[in-house]
């Protein structure tokens, strides 16, 4: 495991995950909302982020956590040695983003450019939450099967399978 991918809908603890598996392996941790978004949450230009993105992909090691964009998403996935899908109940995904708001009015969010707008982001989180779970759920569920052969593939369907994952990692 060098190169890894965590991926899934919002709100799913894809950050959380790729935080806690960085200090368990020592992999460098890159979050996409951080490089795709300026402190504030403004959104930085495409091409600088395209750029940026390639340049991880070069390097040896890393974990990489979000979605980005559809084009740099699929490239990321491509390159990755490993794979890791959060795919948790719609209703989970939902709660989490509630969560996630709440918390948030204390700290700022795992993964989040510092000082994000909580309300547009979550405002947002909630308007990805059905797209995603029609369009691009399917598509990363192919991906997994499909990769099944190729790559090491953690499909991880519920909170339980989050932790077992985790803890199985650390006692390593």
């Amino acid at each position: 495991m060098k190169k890894v991918a965590i991926f899934g809908n919002a709100g799913g603890g894809k950050s959380t995950l790729a935080k806690q598996l960085a200090e368990a392996t020592s992999l460098p941790l890159y979050s996409l909302d951080k490089i795709k978004y300026q402190a504030g949450g403004g959104e930085v230009p495409h091409a600088e982020y395209l750029n940026i993105h390639s340049g991880l992909l070069m390097q040896e090691e890393w974990i990489i956590d979000g979605f980005g964009c559809i084009s740099s998403a699929w490239e990321r996935f491509s390159v990755a040695d490993t794979l890791i899908f959060i795919d948790l109940p719609l209703l989970t995904h939902g709660m989490w983003v509630t969560k996630r708001l709440l918390k948030g009015l204390f700290v700022n969010p795992e993964g989040w450019p510092d000082n994000s707008p909580i309300f547009k982001g979550t405002l947002n989180s909630y308007r990805v939450l059905w797209l995603c779970h029609r369009k691009l759920t399917p598509a990363y569920r192919q991906l997994v099967s499909d990769s099944m052969k190729s790559k090491k593939v953690l499909h991880l369907r519920s909170p339980r399978a989050i932790r077992e994952f985790l803890n199985g990692i650390r006692s390593e």
